[in-house]
């Protein structure tokens, strides 16, 4: 009698299985080779290091081509929204950037509303987005919308503007907020301590809602907890930003040269 011997099903963790357990590798390829969309928009009144801190977290020069206005220019300026967008790799995971910036913003003698052609501006993505979701073709669809914003709060104050109370209360439903605390440097740790404490009083005081840190999975390890909450003990964060390469215990960062020592350039 013939024995028939009939092959053996190839189990998953061999090449040529197929299988619904393949669907997040499958998904994973997919997504690094398409690459992903990242919008993120700063905001903040003029000379707090908007630009320098986006070049440094990105290492490139996204404004060498800006033209810097005068003081009488400044005065006539309104509210603008301008994009920049770069492409960038890291480890074969492709990257679109788009940095949304919005100069004018603040620097008026009457600032009423002019948060309004920034809201207006991250409503149109999501109507647009929205509509290119609804369209027949949706295969490459380019995703516009505003992912997170940079809030930039003064280190000269006492705290949160009139202006930085209305402003984030207007976004805080529409976009992730993430307030920063510009030109750290200029200030003593102490005093960024204090301020920082009076910012979150105030953030809690007039119910601004900004982003929230997801919390850790109960399985997580210890440490990866502890980093978790010291990042969230964090905000705001903190910021000093850097154009200029310079050398530090044989290395060459970004980072500010003062006649007592240097600053590196960080959160």
């Amino acid at each position: 009698m013939e024995i028939v011997r009939y092959p053996s099903y190839a189990t998953p963790t061999k090449p040529q299985y197929v299988g619904f357990a393949t669907l997040p590798n499958q998904v994973h390829r997919k997504s690094v080779k398409k690459g992903f969309d990242f919008t993120l928009m700063v905001a903040g009144e003029s000379g707090l290091g908007k630009s320098t801190l986006v070049n440094s977290l990105f290492l490139t020069d996204l404004y060498k081509d800006r033209k810097l206005l005068n003081a009488e220019e400044r005065i006539v300026q309104t509210v603008e929204i301008t994009k920049h967008v770069v492409d960038i790799e890291e480890k074969g995971v492709k990257l679109r950037l788009t940095i949304v910036d919005t100069p004018g913003f603040g620097d008026a003698v009457n600032n009423t509303e002019c948060w309004k052609p920034v809201s207006d501006y991250i409503d149109q993505q999501f109507e647009q987005y929205f509509r290119d979701e609804s369209g027949l073709n949706r295969k490459n669809i380019q995703d516009n919308r505003v992912h997170c914003c940079l809030y930039f709060i003064s280190p000269f104050g006492h705290g949160l503007r009139p202006l930085d109370v209305e402003f984030m209360k207007a976004l805080h439903q529409r976009v992730n907020i993430v307030p920063v605390l510009a030109k750290a440097d200029t200030l003593m740790p102490s005093e960024v301590e204090r301020m920082k404490c009076k910012i979150r009083d105030e953030i809690d005081r007039f119910g601004i809602r900004i982003y929230q840190f997801p919390d850790c999975d109960s399985d997580e390890d210890e440490e990866f907890k502890q980093q978790d909450e010291a990042l969230k003990d964090s905000i705001p964060f903190a910021v000093i930003g850097s154009n200029t390469i310079v050398e530090m215990k044989g290395k060459r960062i970004r980072g500010r040269l003062y006649p007592w020592g240097i600053v590196e350039g960080n959160l």
